[in-house]
């Protein structure tokens, strides 16, 4: 690290300056909190004095830094981090961490890959890893704050495009999963700097403007024949009013994972969809373990949760029991989420042609809505937020339900529930284009237009907890 003298007598000052800017440096930890959980393992590489990481929510929290006197400061004010000096370009620990920040670091390393690579000794399969870097646009204004000492002075930075990000981290075997940009003005007017930094910079063309970028990344994963046979599934098969096609439901399901577990779950059926139920079960009892259980609310939503506190796989699944996802394509998204390449898998019905009288057209142009609004709030490209097929492992959706009180009980469909509690966990959300077909047996249990008002309202109830944060 080439500017290791000048961060050692720095050091002296970074406290001060922390507390001077501390609107400005608060919204970093803030921001980067949002996506930590209590039970988190917590790295930050270039941690300075420690702020930061002692901050962060985590049951154990790792902080390392180039420059020893920072070190130094840092292990006498903040005993619940264990701090170590060591360059980022070489990171000599035996531990792989749930979640790693790079804050404000990237600018002043020789060579950026090599510290990218070396992430690789401190990354489990599933890590997640948050970059907070400047925005370019604003180097002349970052050297006039310190021209007129209002800032403090610091050496040259390599200042790099999202692009240039984004490319390093893929050339050292990461991927870019989400980029947001925060932060207009980094001091602190009352009204005025909540507006501009909480609301106006999420607006297009206003986000171009922002001062800091965080970037979300994870480890690049393939998949193997070990593990295609890695881990159990649990399918759960929320049933009303389908009794014609629960047997297809068997039937038409390929075998993939080390064990599955399919679980019908009967919600008020006015048919004899429970009773269809039990014989199934009877039927394939010698090749299929199936278990059957009536729920006691009303909704999907209130179903699936039912289905999921009687289950023991290593992953959940969702299929809709009215059978317009195949559930032969269950196993591209097993494959997704057993390999890395995502943490919560969702069907896309709006890629690939659908069946005449799939979906009716009130039902496509209220999707294409929401798709907008879902790209918008979860800064990625979401084309089908309601395609009832979702896939998510066991230990995520324990980790969802503990932390639902975040969003509360308001979604009972269950389709927002599970997106918004995947992105609150910092998930790598995918999409997996299906073809949609049309029904065979029974009619829909959506209302549109009454249906179409309460996700309508949830999405105004969810931006104030994603969006506007």
């Amino acid at each position: 690290m080439r500017y290791t003298e000048y961060f050692d007598k720095l050091a002296s000052k970074r406290v001060k300056d922390r507390k001077k800017h501390s609107y400005y440096w608060n919204s970093i930890t803030r921001y980067c909190n949002y996506f930590s959980h209590e039970e988190n393992s917590v790295l930050e590489i270039g941690c300075g004095t420690g702020e930061l990481i002692h901050d962060i929510k985590g049951k154990r929290k790792v902080g390392i830094d180039f420059s020893s006197k920072m070190i130094e400061i840092a292990s006498g004010r903040f005993q619940d981090v264990e701090f170590h000096n060591m360059a980022a370009e070489d990171i000599q620990l035996n531990e792989k961490f749930d979640l790693i920040i790079i804050s404000n670091l990237i600018g002043f390393v020789d060579d950026v890959q090599a510290v990218f690579q070396q992430l690789h000794k401190v990354c489990h399969s599933r890590t997640k890893i948050i970059i907070t870097y400047y925005n370019f646009l604003w180097e002349p204004l970052v050297k006039f704050a310190e021209t007129i000492r209002i800032k403090t002075k610091t050496p040259d930075q390599n200042w790099l495009l999202q692009q240039d990000i984004h490319n390093l981290l893929a050339l050292s075997g990461f991927e870019t999963y989400r980029t947001v940009r925060t932060m207009m003005f980094p001091f602190y007017i009352p009204l005025l700097s909540p507006f501009l930094n909480r609301f106006l910079v999420k607006m297009p063309l206003f986000r171009l403007l922002a001062l800091n970028s965080f970037t979300f990344a994870k480890p690049i994963s393939v998949l193997n024949e070990e593990i295609e046979k890695k881990y159990s599934v649990s399918i759960v098969i929320p049933a009303r009013n389908e009794a014609g096609n629960i047997e297809n439901a068997i039937t038409r399901l390929p075998e993939f994972g080390s064990r599955q577990e399919i679980i019908f779950v009967e919600g008020n059926s006015t048919d004899n969809t429970w009773d269809v139920i039990q014989d199934i079960q009877k039927k394939y009892a010698a090749t299929h373990d199936i278990k059957i259980t009536q729920q006691e609310g009303k909704g999907k939503n209130d179903a699936v949760k039912k289905g999921f506190s009687i289950s023991s796989g290593d992953i959940f699944m969702i299929l809709d029991a009215d059978l317009t996802m195949p559930p032969e394509e269950l196993p591209k998204f097993y494959n997704a989420i057993a390999s890395g390449q995502g943490d919560f898998i969702h069907g896309s019905r709006l890629v690939y042609d659908m069946e005449s009288g799939a979906m009716r057209l009130l039902n496509l142009l209220g999707n294409k809505f929401f798709s907008f609004v879902f790209s918008w709030m979860l800064e990625q490209p979401v084309k089908d937020t309601l395609c009832g097929t979702k896939v998510i492992f066991n230990t995520d959706y324990q980790k969802l339900v503990s932390n639902q009180k975040f969003f509360g009980n308001f979604d009972p469909f269950g389709d927002f529930d599970l997106i918004f509690g995947a992105y609150k966990l910092n998930l790598r959300i995918i999409e997996i284009p299906i073809r949609y077909r049309e029904r065979t047996y029974g009619s829909t249990n959506i209302s549109r237009f009454r249906n179409g008002v309460v996700l309508l309202k949830m999405c105004f109830f969810a931006a104030r907890k994603i969006k506007f944060i």
